[in-house]
């Protein structure tokens, strides 16, 4: 196979703007799930008004797990049009989704003014989120590690990882700022829209950044030397050995998805719901916990250039199966410090695995059906196992009383992880061209 020359801007400020595009976008995606999980108990009370107890909780984290429904739909048609016409151009078109999706969120009249109208239009907005997110992750990945340099390839992914993370960070601050600021009657008439509708100027900024990126050199080569699928989806599902990579690519993650949604997107309600903290302290304890990920995430993405994908997988899905318990035991003793302690712990241990998981996906699968064969796999897994993770933890809490559900979750997910992981063939050493 002949090749073409890469981009002649394969410099560091080149390689910085091209993770910059990536992150983006995953920026916007996961500002919606930060601020719908952190204003889950305000939106319940806005849009199921009738519910009593916990049903209208249950109300709204069923509507969050119903459209992860719709990403491996959103995986398939995006990842489709990612490896026929370009890694950017599926990226502009789910970044644009996933603005207008969140900002009519934010502009939804309640229940007492739609009735039952209210919660099937944030349904229907929640699902096109969810078809949108559903090929953001691998289009984005693979933007990002196609243009990296091989030594250096999950460092630069890392940023768009840590993106997610830094946008439920944001979603976390301005829950802390408007519950200090607004009155319990202004937050729930008016006050909880306010995240939601700052995604359109935050949108229209990303889109603009998408555009001004080239596509990767690894897809060039493909479309100069007119060997770009022309069936992708069908493709991807063609070999056996693609197959047992999707296989893989939907169970190898399962910690970082449960880890994600669990962990952190769920935290605040579980602070406030189960441990009784304010929704302030429950917060601000989100909030260091996050700024411990986020500084984490790309010291375990060197970590992984230097000595391998497999090494870091396995060893933080071990050390998550033994410390996750008495991890939340520590923030279960009722005070602020302890919470920290908790959840600080956690936060670095799971750095080792999502700082890394995306890199060691992107790098299973051939460029010419890697984006489809990526989204397929990794929304699957995501669908059935971390998108309902605040839901069924909430549920069986509320039918056993046991604040320690959690943790079981989270160690059940990282047993799982750590096993696929033992199987994994070494990917550090792979180049993403063939």
């Amino acid at each position: 196979m002949t090749t073409t020359t890469h981009v002649k801007s394969d410099t560091e400020p080149h390689f910085r703007r091209t993770a910059a595009a990536g992150s983006v976008g995953m920026f916007i995606e996961f500002y919606e799930y930060g601020i719908y999980g952190s204003f889950a108990p305000v939106i319940a009370s806005v849009f199921f008004p009738n519910s009593e107890g916990i049903t209208g909780l249950l109300l709204t984290f069923g509507i969050f797990a119903v459209t992860f429904l719709f990403r491996p739909l959103g995986g398939a048609v995006l990842g489709v049009l990612g490896d026929r016409v370009g890694r950017r151009n599926a990226l502009v078109l789910s970044l644009t989704i996933i603005t207008v999706s969140t900002t009519l969120i934010g502009a939804i009249p309640g229940y007492a003014t739609l009735g039952i109208a209210a919660p099937i239009l944030l349904l229907l907005l929640r699902l096109a989120q969810g078809f949108s997110a559903g090929g953001e992750v691998s289009a984005a990945v693979t933007l990002v590690g196609e243009h990296a340099p091989p030594s250096k390839r999950a460092f630069y992914v890392s940023f768009v990882q840590a993106a997610s993370f830094t946008a439920l960070l944001t979603g976390t601050l301005l829950g802390v700022i408007l519950t200090r600021t607004l009155s319990e009657d202004a937050l729930h008439d008016w006050g909880w829209r306010i995240p939601f509708l700052v995604a359109l100027p935050l949108g229209l900024a990303g889109v603009w950044i998408r555009r001004r990126v080239a596509e990767p050199p690894a897809f060039e080569e493909l479309r100069a030397n007119n060997e770009l699928a022309t069936s992708p989806l069908k493709d991807a599902f063609a070999t056996k050995v693609n197959r047992r990579r999707m296989l893989m690519a939907a169970s190898l993650p399962l910690l970082n998805s449960v880890g994600y949604y669990v962990l952190f997107n769920y935290l605040p309600t579980y602070l406030t719901k189960q441990l009784n903290f304010s929704s302030s302290a429950s917060f601000v304890i989100t909030s260091i916990g996050l700024v411990a990920l986020i500084a984490t995430i790309p010291l375990a993405a060197m970590l992984s250039d230097k000595f391998g994908r497999r090494p870091l997988l396995i060893s933080s899905a071990a050390a998550m199966a033994l410390l996750a318990y008495p991890a939340y035991l520590v923030m279960q003793q009722g005070t602020i410090l302890l919470a920290v302690v908790g959840i600080v712990v956690l936060a670095v241990i799971f750095a080792g695995h999502t700082g890394v998981i995306h890199t060691a996906l992107m790098e299973l699968f051939p460029a010419s059906v890697r984006t489809t064969s990526y989204s397929i796999g990794y929304n699957i897994g995501l669908a059935i196992f971390g998108g309902a993770g605040p839901l069924i933890v909430t549920a069986i809490i509320a039918s056993t009383g046991d604040p320690g559900i959690p943790a079981y979750y989270v160690i059940l997910a990282a047993l799982v992880t750590a096993l696929c992981a033992l199987f994994l063939s070494e990917t550090r050493n792979s180049t993403v061209h063939d």
